[in-house]
């Protein structure tokens, strides 16, 4: 696991530190590791399959922030807090294998070295700005910019490049798009269909292409942030 850690940008010292593991668990698809208002007693790292962050709306939208894969951290975990909660879901989508890590164990480790325990809020504080990066796109460009975010999105972190344009390697339905919008799958089915009219993304055996990525970045006043907080992973 120190490796998968290490290739994550993560220093020798605190990868070490994250790879001396209380356990591993296993979750199956489309169940839940935790819940946004469940206590935050456990960090988690991801050996094998994918989770899905997201968050309901008090009028039970879905909204899907991102989606972690091998070698991610998942969890909330603010260390020396006491009564953390968690303020998102993660749901399975493939079934996984997690290594987990107790709350105390890793703040009895941090205590002894400052500088990783610097580094460590770190890593916590660029999931949260890449979260808030999300809700800023969704809050200022509404439905239509929503879309756009989430393609330009995708294409850096699951695109391939092509004669004609970025092929999205990842199959997600229109519901799950529409999660990643927070909006409804109608509206996301009218958008796309709009974008194929006008050739700007075209279909091929269930994954998009985007032809004309440059288009959906002019349509939201795109700051081009960097890869790492413009990504769905």
């Amino acid at each position: 696991m120190k490796d998968i850690l290490k290739n994550h940008g993560m220093s020798d010292d605190l990868a070490n530190i994250l790879s001396t593991i209380d356990h591993t668990t296993k979750v199956t698809k489309n169940s839940f590791l935790f819940q946004q208002g469940e206590e935050v007693s456990e960090l988690y790292i991801i050996l094998s399959g994918r989770i899905q962050i997201g968050k309901i709306s008090p009028d039970g939208r879905e909204l899907t922030l991102r989606i972690c894969s091998k070698g991610d951290i998942v969890g909330e975990l603010s260390v020396f807090d006491e009564n953390v909660k968690y303020l998102l879901n993660a749901k399975v989508t493939e079934d996984c294998e997690l290594a987990v890590i107790k709350k105390n164990t890793l703040e009895e480790k941090l205590l002894t070295n400052n500088w990783l325990a610097i580094e460590f809020m770190k890593i916590m504080s660029f999931n949260y700005r890449r979260d808030q990066t999300k809700f800023r796109d969704l809050v200022l460009h509404g439905k239509k910019g929503a879309l756009y975010s989430t393609l330009i999105r995708l294409s850096n972190s699951y695109g391939v490049k092509q004669k004609d344009g970025i092929l999205i390697d990842i199959v997600l339905t229109n519901q799950e798009l529409a999660n990643f919008c927070g909006t409804s799958r109608e509206s996301v089915n009218r958008l796309l269909n709009e974008l194929k009219r006008n050739n700007i993304l075209s279909m091929e055996k269930n994954k998009i292409i985007i032809h004309d990525l440059q288009h959906l970045k002019d349509e939201i006043n795109c700051e081009d942030c960097p890869l790492v907080l413009c990504s769905i992973d």
